[in-house]
Parts: structure tokens; C-alpha cells; sequence
């Protein structure tokens, strides 16, 4: 009887409840398939690809000393993985398949599809819960319903802590010694057609599971006191940076609340502290997975309030361009999209700032915005980024109400006060005084060879709002070439643009 391990998104040994149950069972492989078809599919960035080749690199030396073999097979795309798993069971003799479950869409789809398979093929199969502290679906309001309002999800959890998946406490012994060996070769071509050379995120993230660990502990001992001050200002390493490890599943969400936990003296809840305020992120990222599962149609690129869809985003490739260059006059929306080229992340509460410029200053369609970023991100995650787009552009559930549309300038002067942040991503502001580099004048921005501010803040907000009230209006019609003047703004002079008043 041998069984199958098969990695997805949780290449790590340690709190891995598929790996724990396979090797508890009997003699186990393990096995990972490589799709690049499917990745290009899913928009992953290069950053992303080349973390999980180099992840994988480091959990075969991992699964190597506990004895398991890890076999890297390549398959076109989830179409084609089910008959490819299922040949590559039969090949090795497999009994049972063991896998932790996904919850995207196409992901659950293909997992289906497998177990049918392995089913026909009279093999067992077993999948268990690793992405979420608690089962997707486990938590509904009292008619049944999945809750749409984070602080209802938040109470209904923590009032519960029953369902609350813990870390796996056990380490997985290693096996007796089995005649299959490790087979990683692919890897090493697939690195080659992923030709990432982007020294900046490799360097800021290198991977595996004991760095992923060290960086948690280091985080703990050392910033998450002051997280709750500090992870607003992005001069600073305020924030945990695991983000890139939960992504490719190096490390699990259930470990990092043990962690946040423990500094919180066992409690989940502690008003203003900086542990129960980290934990308060890793509840959005589990609500955000919860909303996935409920609404499948968030996978499909839908807006979760569907009027929205009547809204007339706008689709101009030149505007759009500006912003993804870091060319929009505004320099901490600037410095944030040349922090995300550079180094392939952008700090959060800069995810935010440019989410919301590019959605409520340009009126630009919020899955344009939602692709560019799952395309350069390292930590690319659908719902995060799904649930962290449409809380932008007022699409989503529990979003921020659409009048609420930060002010990029002030966010600055606020979060950057120093612009140390500016100028490390900026520099011809570099010499620019604190007060100015947040709003250079058109004399200064000339002088330093710096582009206009490509829309009016205020205009520009005032037409979003008006778009948005339009939707209680069932009559209105709104259409993408309607309207837009407020937006076209880049095409006038500072002098115009002053004179631009609204119909």
C-alpha cells in the first residue's frame, strides 16, 4: 500500500495536515505539477513563478529527511492534470491520494475532477482544510447565510473558537527508507523559461520553510508591539513581509496566529494592541477566503454588487499606462507602482492609495487594476487581492462607501511625513523640501523632470460620486464614452484644469 502526497499551495512539511495523514497512514510519495500554462493563465507574476520553483527546490531537501521522495511532474493546465495524476498513481502503484483543498474556482473544479477520477480507478482519496483557520462555509448568520459585513464575520468567529483549525502540534517522524527517488529536474528548465533575474525580491524573500519561520519569529519578538503604529508608514519595516510565504504556502495562516497568540497572552481580541491587530488582518485574508468560497462568481471577475457593473469604467490603455509607469503627478502613487516594478510588492496601506487613485481618480475598470497587480505581485493571492480591489472601487462586499475616496496628498503628508519613501523610489524629488515632495508646483516638477499631475483630485472625485449615485437612478443610462471629461483632464493645461468646472 503506498500512498500519494499532492502539493498545490502548501509546500512546507511542518503544520501540513494532507502530508501528517498520508505519512501516518503508510509509506508515502509526494508529488507537485507544474503548470505554466495555467499560471500564465491565472496572470502569476514571474516574482511568484520563480518563489515557487526555488520553494519546491527547498521542500524536496525538507521531504528528503523524512524519507518521502518528491516527484515534480509537468501537465499543460488543470485540464489535463486529473488523467495525468491519475496515470501517475497507477505508475507507482499508489492506493490513496491525499491533498490539502483550494478554493478558486477553477482549483476546487480540477480537485473535483480528480477525486472522480481516482474514484473510478478504485483509489482513496482525501482532502483536508489548510488555507482557512475554519472550514469555508462553517460560518453563517441565522438564517444560513454567509455574512457580508467583516465585523459580523469577525464576532461570529472569535465567538466560536471551537472551529478554529490549530496548528498541528506533532512533528512527521521520518519514514523507513522506499525504493522511489526524488525526481526535481523539470524545475531547473521551467526556471529557464521563467528567466526572472529581479535580484531586489529575491533578495527580500528567499525562499523556504526555515526562513519563512525566522522571519515570523523575528517579526514577533521585534515588530508586532508596535504593528499597530507602524504598519501604515512604508519608510519603515512595519508590516510582517510574510505575505510572499502565505502565498506559495511555506507558511500556514493557522501558525502565524499561534504566533500572534502568544504575544497576545492566549487571547485573540485585546483592544489596541499590536498583536490583536495583526490578527485582525488575518481574519480579512480568512473572510476574504470564506467570500470566495460562498461566491464563486468572484472567480469569474464579477463585482460583488452587481449594479456596479453599470458604472461606465473606463478602459484607455494611455491612462492606464501612466499609472502603471508611476507617471500620474502624484508621487506617492508614483513611488508605490515603482516599489511594486522594483521589488515586486508594495506595501499595504499603499495597495489602498493606488487601488483607489486608479479606481476613483481615473475611473479605470477596478479588473484592470486587479490583473496588473496579480501579474508583479510575489505574493499574488486571488481573494486577498479580489476582496482588496473591490473594497477600493466600492464593488465589493462590506467595501468602503463609495464617497470615501482617499485624498493621495494628504494619505502622504499622513504616512510619509519625512517623504523618505518618496525619495527612495523618486529620486529626482530627492532634493525637494518635506513639504513640497508631497505636491511638487508645476515650476519644481518642470525643474526636476517630473510629469503634471494627470487628473484634478477634486474634479475628478466629484464625477466618481456622481457616477455612483447615478445607480440609485434605475432610468440612468451611463455609458464609457459618456461623461469622462473630468477625466480627461491630463489633456489640459495646469491652467485649464484650474478653469475645468463641472457641468
Amino acid at each position: 500500500m503506498l500512498n500519494m502526497m499532492w502539493f498545490k499551495t502548501d509546500l512546507r512539511i511542518l503544520d501540513n495536515p494532507a502530508l501528517q495523514a498520508a505519512m501516518l497512514s503508510g509509506p508515502t510519495i509526494a508529488v507537485y505539477f507544474v503548470s505554466e500554462k495555467q499560471w500564465q493563465k491565472h496572470a502569476l507574476s514571474p516574482a511568484k513563478m520563480a518563489l515557487i520553483v526555488q520553494q519546491l527546490s527547498m521542500l524536496e531537501q525538507a521531504l528528503a529527511t523524512l524519507n518521502v521522495p518528491l516527484i515534480i511532474q509537468k501537465t499543460e493546465c488543470f485540464k489535463s492534470l486529473p488523467e495525468n495524476l491519475a496515470d501517475f498513481a497507477a505508475l507507482h502503484s499508489v492506493n490513496r491520494i491525499y491533498c490539502n483543498q483550494e478554493y478558486e474556482l477553477n482549483e476546487l473544479q480540477c480537485e473535483r475532477q480528480v477525486e472522480s477520477l481516482a474514484n473510478q480507478r478504485g483509489l482513496s482519496f482525501k482532502s483536508y482544510n489548510d488555507a482557512c483557520l475554519s472550514d469555508p462555509g462553517s460560518i453563517k448568520n441565522k438564517q444560513g447565510q454567509p455574512y457580508k459585513v467583516f465585523s459580523a464575520f469577525k464576532r461570529a468567529f472569535l465567538k466560536d473558537s471551537s472551529r478554529l483549525l490549530r496548528p498541528l502540534s506533532s512533528r512527521n517522524n521520518p519514514q523507513k527508507a522506499i525504493t522511489v527517488v526524488s525526481d526535481i529536474s523539470v524545475l531547473s528548465e521551467v526556471e529557464a523559461r521563467i528567466g526572472f533575474n529581479q535580484s531586489d525580491s529575491q533578495n527580500l524573500w528567499p525562499a523556504g520553510e526555515s526562513e519563512a519561520h525566522a522571519r515570523l519569529e523575528r517579526f514577533g519578538d521585534e515588530c508586532i508591539g508596535d504593528y499597530g503604529t507602524n504598519r501604515d508608514i512604508p519608510s519603515i519595516d512595519g508590516t510582517s513581509t510574510l505575505s510572499p510565504y502565505l502565498a506559495v504556502g511555506a507558511l500556514s495562516t493557522r501558525q502565524c496566529l499561534q504566533l500572534a497568540m502568544q504575544r497576545n497572552n492566549g487571547c485573540l481580541e485585546a483592544s489596541g494592541k499590536g498583536a490583536s491587530i495583526w490578527i485582525n488582518e488575518l481574519l480579512w485574508r480568512e473572510f476574504y477566503r470564506h467570500l470566495m468560497f460562498d461566491y464563486p462568481k468572484l472567480c469569474r471577475f464579477k463585482p460583488f454588487k452587481a449594479e456596479t457593473d453599470r458604472l461606465p469604467w473606463r478602459h484607455d490603455v494611455e491612462i492606464f499606462e501612466s499609472w502603471v509607469n508611476g507617471s500620474t503627478g502624484y508621487p506617492i502613487v508614483d513611488a508605490a507602482m515603482r516599489q511594486l516594478k522594483k521589488t515586486a510588492w508594495m506595501h499595504n496601506r499603499l495597495r489602498m492609495v493606488t487601488a483607489m487613485f486608479l479606481t476613483k481618480h481615473l475611473f479605470v475598470d477596478w479588473r484592470w487594476g486587479e490583473a496588473y497587480f496579480m501579474s508583479q505581485l510575489i505574493d499574488g493571492d486571488f481573494a486577498s487581492n479580489n476582496g482588496g480591489w473591490q473594497w477600493s472601487a466600492s464593488t465589493g462586499v462590506d467595501a468602503v462607501p463609495y464617497f470615501r475616496i482617499f485624498n493621495p496628498t494628504r494619505q502622504s503628508q499622513r504616512f510619509d511625513p519625512s517623504g523618505s519613501f518618496i525619495r527612495r523610489y523618486m529620486p529626482e524629488l530627492a532634493k525637494l523640501d518635506n513639504k513640497s515632495i508631497h505636491q511638487p508646483s508645476q515650476s519644481q516638477a518642470l525643474a526636476a523632470g517630473y510629469c503634471l499631475p494627470i487628473v484634478n483630485h477634486r474634479l475628478a472625485t466629484e464625477q466618481t460620486k456622481y457616477y455612483f449615485k447615478q445607480l440609485n437612478n434605475p432610468s440612468a443610462v451611463m455609458s464609457e464614452e459618456a461623461g469622462h471629461q473630468i477625466h480627461d483632464l491630463n489633456k489640459l493645461s495646469l491652467q485649464k484644469q484650474q478653469e475645468f468646472m463641472l457641468e
